[in-house]
């Protein structure tokens, strides 16, 4: 059994935890122009429920609930998460706010939204929408129950009206590149992500939010990169093993885009790699590349220096 996430909180949700950077995005969203911040309630569920199926931020202005999450890696599954999410988090909201499923009247509840911010490296369009309807093992013409999910990519070439429009937005996509541009410069992780932070503070992008919880970005930043390379190393080596006409290419498949998030893969090293027979080795070089913060300490941990 895999362990659970149980450091859920990562940037994205740090910066969400602001009630005005939570309507700030919101606004920007929905066209709309809510200015005082004290009408957003930030929802957070009862202890007790599982960090794995707790979202990015969740909160209530004027009796509409938004669901937002931070997606780096594309999971077609976000229907059914927003669905638990919303199930949960109503649950709580019934109880805090007396309402009595008993009651004669009928219950008035937040109107659900659900917002999934995408900065991913594997290429998706601008805007599109996943459907919970999508899942059912049977197509029904009339639909029971719905659930849609808004997705927004916002890497640098993605959405650029919407970003101008939030400083939080505009700011984490800033961020969250300097890093992998870091990265690619041949930087191990801890540095692309310090220098990322000074960076972000001498241009005065997020800066207050950057220079008063600088420690705790490090921090989560680091956690963060290191639960997504251990879950794709696992479903990428589960996806090479079952495949059973071609292993070796789904290991080599694997591996290059893996190592293509650490940097531009050298044409020398690429050839290399193709050119490997031993499963073995193979499956050396992927469990290196997912532990690796760069190219170059993935060729120096592996011998590739060619």
């Amino acid at each position: 059994m895999r362990k659970n996430r149980e450091y859920k909180s990562d940037v994205f949700s740090m910066l969400m935890e602001s009630k005005e950077n939570a309507l700030e995005v919101y606004n920007a969203l929905n066209d709309s122009e809510y200015t005082n911040p004290e009408e957003v309630e930030i929802v957070q569920l009862e202890r007790g429920v599982s960090l794995s199926i707790r979202n990015d931020a969740s909160f209530i202005i004027d009796m509409n609930i938004n669901f937002y999450e931070h997606q780096s890696t594309y999971n077609p599954n976000m229907p059914l998460r927003s669905l638990i999410y919303f199930v949960n988090t109503l649950q709580d909201w019934l109880k805090d706010n007396d309402k009595d499923l008993f009651s004669r009247r009928q219950i008035q509840i937040p109107t659900p939204h659900f917002i999934v911010f995408y900065n991913g490296t594997q290429k998706r369009t601008e805007y599109e929408e996943m459907r919970l309807s999508d899942s059912f093992y049977h197509k029904a013409e009339e639909l029971q129950i719905e659930i849609i999910c808004k997705v927004y990519n916002i890497n640098p070439e993605n959405n650029q009206i919407l970003k101008r429009k939030s400083a939080v937005l505009e700011g984490y996509t800033y961020f969250v590149e300097k890093v992998r541009e870091n990265q690619r410069q041949g930087m191990n992780l801890e540095e692309a992500v310090d220098s990322a932070i000074n960076d972000c503070i001498t241009n005065h992008i997020l800066e207050d939010f950057f220079r008063s919880r600088k420690d705790e970005v490090k921090k989560m930043t680091h956690l963060d990169y290191t639960w997504e390379k251990r879950e794709r190393l696992i479903r990428m080596e589960e996806y090479a093993d079952g495949e059973a006409a071609g292993i070796r290419k789904g290991k080599i498949d694997s591996l290059m885009e893996i190592l293509q998030e650490l940097g531009d893969i050298p044409e020398v090293l690429q050839t290399r790699i193709e050119s490997e027979k031993d499963l073995q080795v193979l499956t050396s070089w992927l469990k290196a590349a997912a532990r690796a913060d760069s190219l170059k300490e993935f060729r120096e941990k592996t011998g590739l220096n060619i």
